[in-house]
């Protein structure tokens, strides 16, 4: 089994920065690339950033200007760290991994972690 845990949500006001973190667990034995997204209550899921083992990334443009995602491969964490955020950041934002265990390759997701940007 592999886990996922978001942390590092909150409520803030414009211009705030944030950093978000998510480690995972369990029986692992690589990890590729690792992801974040995020969704608002009636709005299709959106790639946020992404990153691969080796550090390569990228952000759209709707964020890049302002994101930053990083990694820790000794602690299988990965950071999304979040500048000057403007209320339409407001979402639940979700990590995603692909993890080889034994020999089979998966996606596995976190339980998510709120972020409201919000004067």
């Amino acid at each position: 089994q592999v886990q996922l845990v978001e942390s590092g949500g909150g409520l803030v006001q414009p211009g705030v920065s944030l950093t978000l973190s998510c480690a995972a667990s369990g029986s692992i034995d690589y990890i590729s690339d690792m992801r974040w997204y995020r969704q608002t209550p009636g709005n299709e899921r959106e790639l946020v950033a992404t990153i691969t083992s080796g550090g390569s990334n990228y952000l759209p443009d709707s964020v890049k200007d302002r994101f930053t995602i990083a990694r820790d491969n000794a602690k299988n964490t990965v950071y999304l760290q979040m500048n000057s955020l403007k209320p339409e950041d407001t979402a639940v934002y979700y990590c995603s991994a692909y993890v080889l265990r034994r020999t089979t390759w998966s996606w596995y997701w976190g339980q998510g972690t709120e972020v409201t940007v919000s004067s």
